[in-house]
């Protein structure tokens, strides 16, 4: 059959949107890219905290246009990352497939420094995320962590030129565009949590359009789709949608069929920290039910005074 793609016109957007397409292109079906430019795309100039301020929300800054794409029919599915999409998707749309996770990390990028311990007092490092701000309040408080927007080639251009000491940025997409080379520290989640979703895609579609749906089936990983509904069923849990400054992350133990799932909620003014641990057997208890269980021990430690005193701002990029 033939399929559309709508997808952002990032370097890394076009990657995703073009693996996907070969995936389905090998089983026979034909499928274009529409290139949609989001609200995200054109305020590359502003920040996060700007946009919230103006508008009250960020929420489907990277998500709003391809979807109205989507609702028109002028496209059939969207790739996204899926850390840009909002825990509760719109009326009329749905996740149809969550394919297989990539590297969920945070990494430390830099020209000079081996990890985050070596970094020297004082230094500046470049990130976007309230999330990773925050994080790295915590760990360093003697840091400091400037704005840093644009896409992976103008970040990594910026920290040739010495803007900063040091960039953080999510392992997946120095991976799938294969820009490793100053990857200094993948950041365990543990003691440097990712946001929900990270690593993943997410193909969104039409509700109700059974022929994509089938299409794209094989796509869905169940070990990346038990992962990720427990950690946006967190989110949601915690009424923070994709947007504020708090991770999670979900994964199999390496022994049997335990699914254990980490949360921070986080400070990005003060660094201070709420963290919680959860184990699980898979059998017995559904995603949502274990995303559910670790924003309740989150709130029981805290957390609620964090939330509420916080701005709603992407918590990945």
């Amino acid at each position: 059959m033939k399929l559309r793609i709508g997808s952002r016109g990032s370097q890394l957007a076009l990657w995703q949107a073009n693996h996907i397409k070969a995936l389905l292109e090998d089983k026979g079906h034909s499928v274009t890219i529409e290139i949609i430019k989001t609200t995200g795309d054109r305020l590359q100039a502003v920040t996060f905290a700007q946009v919230a301020a103006q508008s009250g929300t960020t929420k489907g800054m990277f998500t709003k246009e391809i979807e109205e794409a989507l609702q028109e029919g002028r496209v059939d599915l969207a790739v996204h990352s899926l850390k840009d999409l909002p825990t509760q998707l719109p009326e009329g749309f749905a996740l149809a497939a969550t394919p297989e996770r990539v590297d969920p990390r945070d990494v430390l990028v830099s020209v000079k420094y081996d990890d985050l311990a070596s970094l020297p007092q004082g230094a500046v490092v470049g990130t976007s995320s309230q999330r990773r701000r925050a994080q790295l309040k915590a760990l360093r408080p003697d840091i400091e962590a400037v704005e840093f927007r644009g896409n992976v080639d103008t970040r990594l251009r910026k920290l040739a030129e010495g803007q900063v000491d040091a960039i953080l940025l999510a392992a997946a997409g120095l991976d799938r565009l294969e820009k490793t080379e100053w990857i200094r520290q993948r950041m365990e989640p543990k003691d440097f949590c990712p946001a929900a979703g990270q690593g993943s895609l997410g193909i969104e579609t039409r509700e109700g359009d059974d022929v994509t749906l089938g299409a794209l089936k094989f796509l869905d990983h169940p070990d990346t789709r038990y992962a990720v509904t427990a950690e946006r069923a967190a989110l949601a849990a915690l009424g923070g949608g994709c947007q504020v400054p708090i991770g999670i992350h979900c994964r199999r133990m390496l022994a049997g069929d335990v699914m254990e799932i980490y949360g921070v909620v986080a400070d990005p003014a003060t660094g201070k920290t709420i963290r919680a641990h959860q184990s699980a057997d898979r059998a017995g208890v559904a995603p949502a039910d274990l995303g559910k269980r670790i924003a309740e021990r989150l709130v029981e430690s805290g957390a609620a005074t964090l939330l509420n005193g916080s701005t709603e701002i992407p918590a990945g990029a």
